[in-house]
């Protein structure tokens, strides 16, 4: 089997409603992008995956730095041309969408999901509920109640104020309410900022997340993510010398070598590497190992694309060491109804745990129509040129 074509396209996906990202404050998101790759055979097989868009720079990037690589060579051995892949990433977006694609086109090869080719650990995971906004306490008491009301096992709040202890007062006031019914988590976004943010230069001090951690340790968090800026490595093992809560973080750390450093310093307990952003599927399942060797837990991140979560599910599924899976869930834009939009079959979920696709390869097929309805025409005018 040989490659005869690497299609790469502009997807805008729309959302039911605006979303306003903690991690991009000031603004307001309609869609969201996907730089989709369809891996094309002469055995008539097609691998497909979207990696995450502002445009069309991995269009460009992937039909200038990674086809002409491609095409002609087996699919199969992707260990081989990953490199082709991870060397494009120095002079373009994320390209890991093209190592999922080959990934996906080797399940459907095998007549196997992926997880399952990689050994597999599980049909089945623990679901969290991950908010992504800031919202008034009032209406984030309604949104806990109603994911009790659907079965979530948990919930991740945001941190993102500009003064922690209004956070922290509303979290109390969340967790004496609700505590006894489903478990929290507090992400505190100190790691990321969108283009564009209002607040790009801000991150809080080592002091300032110690101080939260303590607090939240009392009141027996699961965990909190990302307290502080991505490397600074020295303030993370600091504040988990000092606390029992456990950290969390890695979603854009990138490449084997900086999960090796996250996987061996005392700062995380919990990685959380994403496929999408961070260096591939198979390189997340070595991070993964990495972790495990260490004593330590492997929750992906999953707040890119419904592709990308789709393929860190695969990944999630085949850990020993992953006890929860994360669903972005932050009606109205995010819904689990939103994958009925997107997927031939929406998401599998009941009684507070996720049903991994047993499809051959990621695990989902487009809703017919989903492509061409949403796929952006490549014009002067899409492309932002003045002509």
């Amino acid at each position: 089997m040989k490659i005869t074509d690497v299609l790469v396209d502009y997807i805008k996906c729309p959302l039911p409603g605006e979303f306003h990202p903690t991690w991009g404050s000031g603004l307001a998101q309609h869609h969201v992008g996907m730089t989709l790759v369809r891996i094309v055979t002469d055995e008539g097989l097609v691998g497909i995956s979207a990696g995450t868009a502002n445009g069309w720079e991995n269009v460009v990037g992937v039909n200038t730095f990674i086809r002409s690589q491609l095409i002609g060579k087996d699919p199969l051995m992707i260990e081989q041309l990953r490199p082709i892949i991870s060397n494009a990433k120095l002079r373009m977006g994320w390209p890991w969408m093209v190592e999922a694609a080959l990934w996906d086109l080797a399940g459907k090869y095998c007549g196997l999901p992926v997880y399952k080719m990689w050994g597999g650990y599980t049909n089945k995971m623990k679901l969290y509920a991950s908010t992504g906004e800031i919202r008034s306490r009032e209406e984030r008491m309604t949104y806990v109640q109603s994911c009790i009301d659907k079965g979530f096992r948990a919930v991740k709040l945001r941190m993102h104020s500009e003064d922690p202890e209004e956070d922290l007062e509303d979290i109390r006031a969340i967790v004496a309410k609700f505590g006894r019914q489903i478990s929290f988590m507090v992400d505190a976004n100190q790691a990321d900022h969108l283009p564009g943010a209002v607040d790009i230069n801000c991150a809080w001090d080592t002091y300032t997340a110690l101080h939260v951690a303590r607090e939240l340790e009392k009141l027996n968090i699961l965990w909190l993510e990302e307290p502080l800026a991505r490397f600074n490595y020295e303030g993370l093992e600091l504040i988990a010398r000092k606390v029992d809560i456990p950290l969390a973080g890695g979603e854009k750390n990138t490449g084997l070598n900086e999960f090796k450093d996250l996987a061996e310093r005392t700062g995380y307990h919990i990685l959380q590497g994403d496929s999408t952003f961070c260096e591939g599927m198979f390189q997340m399942r070595k991070a993964a190992a990495l972790a495990e060797a260490h004593n330590k837990l492997f929750i992906p991140h999953t707040w890119s694309n419904p592709c990308g979560l789709m393929a860190n599910m695969q990944v999630a599924a085949s850990l020993p060491n992953c006890p929860w899976f994360e669903l972005p869930f932050e009606p109205p834009a995010y819904t689990m109804e939103m994958y009925d939009q997107v997927f031939q079959e929406g998401l599998q979920i009941e009684d507070g745990y996720i049903t991994v696709p047993d499809r051959p390869g990621l695990g989902f097929a487009f809703r017919e129509g989903f492509i061409e309805e949403n796929k952006v025409p490549f014009t002067k005018e899409s492309i932002g040129i003045r002509g």
